[in-house]
């Protein structure tokens, strides 16, 4: 196949969920790609791209690369304005170790494509568990922690012990042999002793994003009068 069959964006999918739709570049040829952030551009929309690697990235034509917020470490591209958001961050993406920062940044660039603030945290891992601790009073604040981890992807389930906001798990392809790419830290959070631990599937920073955007537009809905 030579990528010139059409594609059909879920244009709905902000009026049914409160997010758009996303474009998964891993997938799609840069023809593909180039062609809808053509029809974005066209229709003064704007559009959120995961895992663009600097390879696809670069065929883009440079007509259309320069509307892009391009970041190499999460393979994230954000078309339109990004504000930073002048409230004080409610979501904390928290990572174990450096080698977690790409998917832990795919979270957070998804949640500061809807300008939503973001405290990130990274290389506390529990080897080290002093780390974490120094940041747990500041963790307690937020309504919303984002844990990623690969080995045995022991942090969501510490994290989940001691605070109270709602703890999403992303576990991550990260370790040597029985690690298994991420599976033993997915059955890990999944057999969690932390109650009401959320998880998503291996190296899934765009759905923890999403998963926490959904929790915040309920609150947002519930406190809003009337």
């Amino acid at each position: 196949m030579n990528g010139d069959w059409d594609l059909t964006p879920d244009t709905s999918r902000k009026q049914r969920l409160g997010f758009d739709e996303s474009i998964f570049c891993a997938s799609k040829t840069p023809d593909q790609i180039s062609r809808l952030i053509q029809k974005a551009l066209k229709a003064e929309e704007p559009l959120l791209l995961t895992r663009l690697d600097s390879d696809k990235f670069a065929e883009l034509s440079s007509e259309l690369s320069e509307h892009l917020d391009y970041d190499e470490v999460s393979l994230t591209a954000i078309l339109g304005h990004m504000t930073v958001p002048e409230d004080a961050p409610r979501v904390a993406i928290v990572s174990g170790g450096s080698s977690d920062v790409r998917v832990a940044r795919e979270a957070a660039r998804t949640l500061q494509y809807y300008r939503v603030g973001v405290r990130e945290i990274y290389d506390v891992g529990v080897a080290g568990l002093w780390r974490l601790l120094e940041h747990i009073e500041e963790l307690r604040d937020m309504s919303v922690v984002i844990t990623v981890a690969g080995m045995e992807g022991t942090l969501p389930s510490v994290v989940a012990g001691l605070i109270p906001g709602l703890v999403i798990a992303v576990p991550v392809a990260t370790g040597y042999g029985v690690a298994a790419n991420g599976i033993t830290a997915l059955n890990s959070a999944l057999a969690s002793c932390a109650p009401g631990l959320v998880v998503v599937n291996v190296d899934n920073g765009y759905g923890a994003g999403c998963a926490a955007l959904r929790m915040l537009n309920v609150m947002q809905r519930d406190s809003t009068p009337g």
